[in-house]
């Protein structure tokens, strides 16, 4: 990269990156914070609303999302700046916007199973979304062994060269902090697409053996990765989101905290199982919460759910210990899942994305989906977010976007 390019780059940053700074600094996000450690404590002053996973190929409006930097990683971070600037023009709802750049560091964990095969279809090339048929890997017993306990590296050179490009770019502007793993650690998403969500389901009733042994290997892979992460001091530390949501709380971390040698009491985990949603509640019991219990119990504060309906589940979600957040996806019974969970966690509504992608945006039909949310959770004492998320069009109409925000707003501030 020329030196003409590298200052060109680093101006754009350093413009777009004082801007964030500035919003940053307003008091109103200090104030948002506290909203999310008042909810996350279950004792909400009000719900609280993010948007997250947006289309964004389908944002754009007079060039706010254009890319000017010329050098890759420099347009990774005006990415990430445009879109954070474009969320507090048009649809900011609860989100913080902290005055900090937090650099991934280079930790390199090796695959815990085979690559995955696929064959995909495409309705637009500029989605990001795609539907998957996957091709079923894990057939015979034999086959257990492709599931492999993971090696965790740390590149240290390569942290460091992010963490120097960073200052040099951001210095002044923004605070640069090293951000380490913020692990993922779904037993049945990947074996979903290792077998086909079809196979899988059909495998758990008809060799039910075979299934556990492969769950408990992927437990096992898992507790490898986690000693690991923390006996090299990899992993993140203050997170500021879990799931698409707020994840502030007074909570953590935990007592003996080092911010040297993060662990996973200090930390939030999400943890989620939605092939299931086509399986019993018994058949849930039995092959995720009993066998992944000693990895939730590893961590401070567990967010449960994705969009598994979890309404009949209850029961045996309230065994995860240290669970706070439990999803309530478009698919919930939203009346039985607010009985089951009272004021003893957060609702975690996850409103419905296919009102912005109708032919004809109703506002109407929006503000009445989210009043009934509202309204179910006022008579059941559940502290409620709404976390608007798997958007994965709005018709080419970004303003569906701002106005589903607005609403949104004048419904939990009323």
């Amino acid at each position: 990269m020329t030196t003409k390019t590298h200052d060109n780059d680093r101006a754009i940053l350093r413009e777009l990156a004082g801007k964030v700074a500035e919003i940053a600094h307003e008091p109103v996000q200090e104030e948002r914070k506290r909203l999310w450690r008042q909810l996350n404590g279950l004792r909400p002053e009000r719900p609280l609303v993010l948007i997250d996973q947006v289309c964004w190929h389908e944002m754009d409006v007079d060039g706010e999302l254009a890319l000017r930097c010329e050098d890759a990683e420099c347009r990774a971070y005006e990415t990430h700046l445009r879109r954070t600037l474009y969320q507090c023009r048009h649809f900011p709802v609860d989100r913080v916007v902290e005055p900090r750049l937090r650099v991934p560091m280079a930790v390199k964990i090796s695959d815990l199973g085979p690559s995955i095969r696929e064959q995909v279809a495409v309705t637009d090339p500029d989605n990001p979304v795609v539907s998957h048929a996957y091709v079923n890997q894990f057939e015979s017993d034999e086959d257990l062994e492709k599931i492999r306990m993971p090696t965790v590296r740390h590149d240290a050179v390569e942290t460091a060269r992010r963490l120097e490009k960073a200052h040099e770019l951001f210095d002044g502007v923004l605070e640069v902090t090293a951000y380490g793993v913020d692990p993922y650690l779904s037993v049945w998403d990947p074996i979903s697409m290792w077998m086909g969500a079809e196979n899988a389901l059909l495998a758990l009733a008809e060799r039910p053996d075979f299934m556990r042994a492969l769950a408990a290997r992927m437990v096992s892979a898992y507790h490898a990765l986690l000693d690991q992460l923390e006996h090299q001091h990899l992993l993140c530390d203050g997170q500021p989101l879990i799931h698409c949501t707020g994840a502030w709380t007074d909570d953590l971390p935990a007592p003996g905290f080092d911010p040297r040698k993060p662990r996973t009491r200090d930390l939030w985990m999400f943890g989620l199982a939605q092939m299931f949603a086509s399986a019993s509640p018994e058949m849930f019991e039995e092959f995720e919460i009993n066998l992944c219990l000693p990895i939730f119990e590893r961590f401070g504060l567990v967010y449960y759910g994705c969009c598994d309906p979890l309404d009949r589940n209850m029961a045996a979600v309230k065994r995860i210990p240290n669970v706070r957040k439990v999803s309530m996806s478009p698919w919930a019974d939203e009346e039985r899942g607010a009985r089951e969970i009272g004021s003893e966690y957060v609702f975690s509504r996850k409103p419905n994305p296919a009102l912005l992608a109708t032919e004809l945006f109703s506002e109407e039909g929006v503000r009445k989906h989210l009043r009934t949310t509202v309204d179910i959770c006022r008579r059941y004492g559940c502290p409620l977010e709404l976390i608007l998320k798997d958007i994965s069009t709005v018709r080419r109409d970004p303003r569906r976007l701002w106005k589903w925000a607005d609403i949104a707003m004048d419904i939990v501030r009323a």
